[in-house]
């Protein structure tokens, strides 16, 4: 890999970990009047699922895109697991920002499949290439 490789690798794993920071910090987000306007009961809105689901897989695969090494593909969802697992289990002053609740699992369904099913196409694409 080239340098620039390694740049554009190193930009997507930190934008992995702040794409996953954003998202658990707006995972309680619902239509309770405060940041949304009251609607629906107070009804919970998960769009952190949606951008995990959106964004985790396209940088999989543009690492993926980087190199043929495994490691190299699997940098970005790596990250935002790591994330996502620390921060929201031991976050800012020790508060426990993943919350043992739907939107959790939701977040982690939305971030981490996806991500694997373009993992695995970047491995097969890889794979197949003649050498």
């Amino acid at each position: 890999m080239t340098v620039r490789n390694w740049l554009v690798l190193a930009v997507l794993v930190v934008d992995a970990a702040l794409l996953a920071l954003l998202e658990l910090l707006f995972l309680p987000l619902r239509f309770d009047g405060y940041l949304l306007p009251y609607a629906l009961g107070g009804m919970h809105v998960p769009l952190s699922a949606v951008v995990a689901a959106l964004t985790t897989p396209w940088l999989v695969s543009v690492a993926g895109r980087l190199s043929q090494g495994l490691l190299v593909a699997a940098a970005p969802l790596i990250a935002w697991l790591l994330v996502v697992a620390v921060f929201g289990m031991f976050g800012p002053g020790g508060d426990l920002v993943l919350t043992a609740d739907w939107r959790a699992m939701l977040l982690f369904a939305c971030g981490a499949l996806p991500s694997a099913i373009a993992l695995g196409r970047v491995l097969a694409t890889t794979l197949a290439a003649p050498r």
